[in-house]
């Protein structure tokens, strides 16, 4: 919902307009000149506002250039007229108004450039993204662990017959016993060396589990330590 302002001598326009905007889920004040449309702009922040231009005390144009000279112009103006000309609608957009619609006013143009006018200003009042430079990844350490193999892949080219930090150019058993030892010293350093969770979290026995530590060297200790 947005907050409009309808500046219009016309009671029928006025009437009519708000009828509208209403129906479009907006919440709408009406003034019936330029004195009325002061008062309200300075009493609240609008989203959007609509305003003729020949009003009996003062013209809609002659409003829209004070407003742009005291710093309220701060939202999109829509000029409407039945009478203004073509270098009057110039002079408006020169001055800040956002658009101008000649009456009668089609619903269609009315919705149109209502709709475009506050995805104007929603996109103004969005503040902008701060931009955070990347970070620079930690050194890795020389002795690299085969739970930091399993865990992340190394940011250089692996070669022809590496893939994931494994050595794919050695016999299936060799490369089957690396995989399982890094997967099982991931677990146990996760789980804080407690081969209770480890095995629910590989979905072995623990007899079988500790069986399988044994075989591939895997050092229970240092699970526990990190």
């Amino acid at each position: 919902m947005a907050n409009l302002l309808v500046v219009d001598d016309e009671l029928g326009i006025r009437d009519l307009l708000s009828e509208i905007l209403n129906d479009e889920g907006h919440s709408v004040d009406l003034a019936e000149n330029a004195t009325q449309a002061r008062i309200a702009r300075n009493a609240h922040d609008y989203d959007l506002v609509l305003l003729d231009i020949w009003m009996p005390d003062t013209d809609g144009v002659s409003l829209l250039k004070e407003w742009a000279a005291t710093g309220l112009l701060t939202m999109p103006v829509i000029m409407m007229s039945g009478h203004a000309t073509i270098d009057t609608a110039v002079d408006a957009t020169r001055i800040g108004a956002f658009a101008f619609l000649e009456k009668p006013i089609t619903l269609q143009k009315l919705l149109k450039s209502v709709e475009q006018g506050l995805a104007r200003h929603a996109l103004r009042a969005t503040p902008p993204v701060p931009v955070v430079a990347a970070s620079t990844p930690p050194p890795v350490p020389c002795a690299v662990p085969a739970v930091a193999q399993f865990a992340a892949v190394a940011e250089v080219d692996p070669g022809p017959h590496a893939h994931q930090g494994f050595d794919l150019d050695r016999p299936l058993r060799e490369a089957r016993d690396g995989f399982e030892k890094a997967y099982f010293e991931f677990h146990l350093a996760r789980e804080g060396g407690s081969m209770t969770r480890v095995a629910e979290k590989t979905g072995l026995e623990r007899t079988h589990l500790y069986r399988k530590l044994r075989q591939l060297g895997v050092d229970l200790a240092r699970g526990k330590r990190n």
